[in-house]
């Protein structure tokens, strides 16, 4: 590796903005989806609005269209406010409800048309409330970084309370706003948003919107039982809804439980899969979709079912997106194609990924392409792909930051395998750090396989004391983890150390019982265990 390299890449990870918006962006929605017909549906959730004067119907309407966006469904909240319209054109209430699911939907024109239209129909001091929080919140959604636009928003929500201390909306919606992100639908709620979702639950008792965003700020907060005990509470009140399965999926994935988490990603899938099919819509319309494939592929490969994984991590891969986030994560495919010994097929999805037309999943695809040279030996190469990689970072307008640790990793695999160990520890270990310090669950399966991949790494490069302290880590990371026992148990033999060897690659075994027989870490295991008998 070139020093030139070397130098790039640090000034890229000391340099370029961050992905500012945590909300998951859709494609364009046709009008004509939006404003299909659509029946009360039970299962997703109960909210309630009361709206003096309003026909009963029309408020099971709008009831309904409230609660959609709290499982962030937004095409069918849509529906429901348009069909809460249809009953009573005047329900301004609706009308700021579209607004937010047009915003969504990436309908920005349509979203502030609504909320226009709202403000000619705004009367009573409760819609003039509402109208003003929404105004406030576009405003600081329109400038991200203006921290006095989201302290705006913020006082108006306070001042909402203030004025209608019972609105369970006004609640939850002031928990969401908690977050450093105006734009944040409850996803990075942080510990503060807690007492705001208490509160409503005070107001409401059993919420399932108030359950689902504990979920996530517990999860954000390292507290994981919590986090368990609330998105069990979504699932049972929301059953039908697929983020609800899936979100309980996270944090049983998280505490060990993974064919339990298996299992509701499963029931995630085939909630999503029937709705494509009965209202005859594609999947690439849903931003959850492929985020639960992903989910569900990784905890199939987790376990050692790469049969399994592969065609749902395939299929995720294909998906077309408008979120940076989830096109930066299909570096899982080629990442889990590396690990299913298949540089090829790996090396033919990174360049895919090049061509994408954003500069960051360009630089994505660029660092994938430099782990397989590397690993073929083929240093110049790889080199020029790590420099292809902080060129396009350079030129991205937004969401360097999002490629970070990836590129920390290939750097100290670059310098690992170039003579230039203690360089190359360093650099690993601080992207361990960063790695496991990310506070979100895939963010934490997601460090279990960079860990993973860093021992393997490690090895090939004949730094066993490191691969030990890779080992060591994930082990320290995730128990449960067969591969976890599997690293420790190589560097125990390497190092002559029979006995805790042979007890690792016993738990190895014992881990990946549902394994795929011909899985090549479960054959070598096996080979060592019966030279043992």
């Amino acid at each position: 590796m070139t020093v030139a390299v070397v130098l790039s890449l640090t000034a890229a990870l000391r340099a370029g903005p961050q992905e500012t918006s945590s909300a998951h962006r859709m494609p364009m929605i046709p009008a004509e989806v939006l404003t299909r017909p659509i029946s009360l549906i039970a299962g997703v959730g109960q909210s309630h609005d009361a709206v003096a004067g309003l026909p009963p119907e029309a408020q099971a309407y709008y009831d309904q269209g409230l609660s959609y966006p709290h499982n962030y469904i937004w095409i069918e909240a849509a529906r429901s406010f348009n069909q809460a319209l249809r009953l009573d054109s005047r329900l301004t209430l609706a009308h700021i409800g579209l607004s937010i699911a047009h915003d969504e939907m990436n309908h920005r024109a349509a979203a502030r048309d609504a909320l226009e239209r709202a403000g000619r129909l705004a009367t009573g001091a409760h819609e003039q409330r509402h109208l003003a929080v929404r105004q406030r919140q576009l405003s600081a959604e329109d400038a991200p970084q203006d921290k006095e636009r989201l302290t705006a928003y913020r006082k108006e929500l306070d001042a909402a309370l203030v004025e209608f201390p019972a609105d369970v909306e006004f609640w939850l919606q002031r928990g969401v706003a908690e977050a450093a992100d105006p734009g944040d639908r409850g996803q990075g709620s942080p510990a503060s948003a807690v007492p705001f979702y208490k509160h409503a639950l005070e107001i409401v008792p059993n919420h399932f919107a108030a359950h689902h965003y504990l979920t996530h700020a517990y999860e954000n907060s390292g507290q994981t039982r919590d986090a368990l005990t609330h998105g069990a509470l979504y699932a049972r009140l929301a059953p039908d809804v697929p983020h609800a399965r899936h979100m309980y999926g996270h944090d049983l994935r998280r505490v060990g439980r993974v064919q339990e988490a298996i299992l509701e990603f499963e029931a995630a899938d085939r909630l999503e899969t029937a709705y494509f099919l009965r209202e005859h819509l594609d999947p690439d319309n849903d931003w959850h979709y492929e985020h639960n494939l992903d989910l569900l592929g990784t905890s199939y490969q987790y376990t050692g079912q790469m049969r399994r994984a592969a065609p749902l991590l395939e299929k995720a891969f294909a998906l077309p997106t408008a979120n940076l986030i989830q096109a930066v994560n299909k570096r899982e495919w080629p990442m889990f194609l590396r690990a299913a010994g298949q540089p090829n097929a790996a090396l033919t999805a990174a360049r895919i990924l090049i061509a994408h037309p954003n500069l960051v999943v360009q630089a994505i695809g660029h660092v994938e392409a430099a782990h397989v040279l590397l690993a073929r030996g083929q240093v110049s190469d790889g080199a020029s792909e790590a420099n292809a990689a902080v060129a396009a970072l350079r030129k991205a307008p937004a969401g360097a930051g999002l490629a970070s640790i990836p590129l920390q990793v290939l750097q100290g695999e670059f310098f690992l395998r170039n003579g230039q160990r203690e360089k190359g520890r360093s650099t690993l270990n601080a992207a361990i750090v960063q790695a496991r310090a990310a506070p979100g669950p895939d963010d934490w399966a997601q460090a279990l396989f960079t860990l993973e991949a860093i021992a393997g790494a490690a090895r090939a490069a004949g730094d066993w004391e490191f691969a030990g302290s890779v080992a060591g880590q994930m082990l320290a990371h995730d128990a449960a983890y067969a591969g976890s026992h599997y690293a420790i148990a190589l560097v125990a033999d390497h190092n002559g150390d029979v006995p805790r060897a042979t007890a690792e690659f016993s738990l190895a075994e014992r881990f990946w019982s549902s394994a795929d027989p011909e899985l090549p870490a479960l054959v070598d295991v096996r080979t060592h265990l019966r030279a043992r008998k």
